[in-house]
């Protein structure tokens, strides 16, 4: 690796093999066992924690120490040290004896952060290592020309702040995405352009109930998009059929929806990272009247008794990126975050799956729920998603609309025209300063 290359490594910043430090010090041992028992890594000295480089010297006796560091490993650890500028670079492999402790504890990779393990985890973990992680198989169907979605690509580069000058090639490598001169599964999950083709498992699937039992379906809609726009396209989605609390504060119109929004993301982001890929269901959401719930195939990694306090990823490259998104905070932290903001929330473990319940603050009455329904048969997936579009911005334009679903105004204006007449959309105010009000709560 040349100078040039370092650089280029320390803009994409530090993730699931890249740690940045200041200078030689203590802390390294957790990282060093973290990546050994992961994938492997690189630490480079000389950095701050935000890619700030100041650069450092490594002496002899930095060296010496790093060294112990990794043959007091059990079992020990090779490493190679390297001065490239003025950076130093320390390159841990994967540990061939997994696992590896240092000073009797036993650290792994989760997102940027190296993790201590506790005795359950260890035993999980490693159990776990024994089989092929579904994220980082080399995926041989994928064509590079056909498939690779270069939209999704720059999108996520954006949301992670990943500087525009650096080639795709070396994204896709400093971000664990190619194994043995392929794109990984993980990187199909998230750039290719048709999830279907590779895996019909992975999509989201969106179901809405008239009564509590799943006897009587409104509405079926299935996501097959890139990893983040699914993410996106289905937390919309589901706020629609949410009621909401609106306030008027000053000028400002504050709407609470009767679940937090936060708690769902939180939700759907965990059934996605962490759902088993190898087995062949999908994360399923279903909306009843009184209710609503996110499935996710797979069983817990860990004791149900430690739910909310440890935390396994089952796939850690996937964990990575939503990490880098900014989607999760901290490794552990969504489970207590979920409680924390809905404290009724129920938690259910099956034999090969896991469900998050939130129970809705309103049961609606049969009525509401006949009408709504009559409604929503009679309107087109297009008007669908012009609702969407409305309950996300009520004084959107025509013109806007027209854009964004790729049709003439003329087109969008039938549209509304049909929704206004069914009574599920209603205009406030003049043609110009007025907004769009979704009648979804009633009658």
């Amino acid at each position: 690796m040349n100078k040039k290359e370092l650089i280029e490594l320390i803009k994409t910043g530090e993730g699931y093999t890249l740690e940045f430090k200041e200078s030689v010090s203590s802390s390294m041992r957790k990282d060093i066992c973290a990546f050994a028992n992961s994938s492997g890594g690189k630490i480079i000295i000389g950095v701050t924690d935000d890619g700030k480089i100041k650069g450092y010297e490594i002496s002899n006796r930095d060296k010496s120490r790093i060294q112990d560091i990794a043959k007091n490993m059990e079992p020990s650890v090779w490493v190679k040290i390297e001065q490239i500028g003025n950076l130093g670079v320390v390159l841990v492999p994967e540990g061939k004896n997994k696992p590896h402790f240092v000073g009797g504890h036993c650290y792994i990779r989760q997102g940027a952060s190296s993790v201590l393990l506790k005795r359950d985890e260890i035993r999980e973990f490693f159990q776990r290592e024994n089989l092929i992680q579904f994220d980082r198989k080399p995926n041989y169907e994928f064509d590079w020309k056909e498939d690779f979605n270069r939209k999704a690509f720059e999108n996520f580069r954006e949301i992670a702040g990943i500087p525009k000058d650096l080639s795709r090639e070396h994204v896709l490598k400093n971000l664990n995405l190619i194994t043995d001169g392929k794109l990984n599964n993980a990187g199909v999950l998230f750039f290719c352009n048709d999830l279907k083709k590779f895996f019909l498992n992975a999509g989201v699937v969106v179901a809405l109930y008239r009564t509590p039992d799943k006897a009587d379906v409104m509405d079926i809609k299935e996501f097959y998009d890139d990893f983040v726009s699914n993410y996106e396209n289905v937390m919309k989605y589901i706020m629609i059929f949410l009621s909401k609390e609106i306030r008027i504060k000053g000028m400002k119109r504050i709407e609470n929806p009767e679940i937090p929004e936060e708690a769902l993301r939180e939700a759907l982001i965990n059934a996605m990272v962490h759902r088993d890929y190898f087995i062949q269901g999908r994360v399923q959401i279903d909306i009843y009247p009184d209710r609503l719930e996110i499935t996710n195939p797979g069983k817990l990694l860990f004791d149900e008794k430690d739910l909310g306090e440890i935390s396994i990823a089952r796939n850690p490259i996937i964990f990575d990126l939503v990490h880098r998104l900014g989607y999760v905070e901290k490794v552990g932290s969504g489970i207590k975050r979920i409680r924390n903001l809905v404290p009724g929330v129920e938690f259910k473990i099956g034999s090969n799956w896991f469900r998050i319940l939130f129970k809705r603050k309103t049961k609606f009455p049969e009525k509401w729920s006949e009408k709504w329904s009559e409604r929503w048969s009679e309107i087109s997936e297009r008007q669908k998603e012009i609702l969407r579009l409305l309950k996300e911005n009520p004084r959107i334009t025509r013109a806007k609309l027209s854009e964004k679903l790729g049709i003439n105004p003329s087109a969008v204006q039938k549209h509304l025209e049909k929704l206004k007449a069914i009574g599920l959309i209603k205009r406030i105010g003049p043609a110009k300063g007025g907004y769009w009000k979704v009648l979804e709560d009633e009658n």
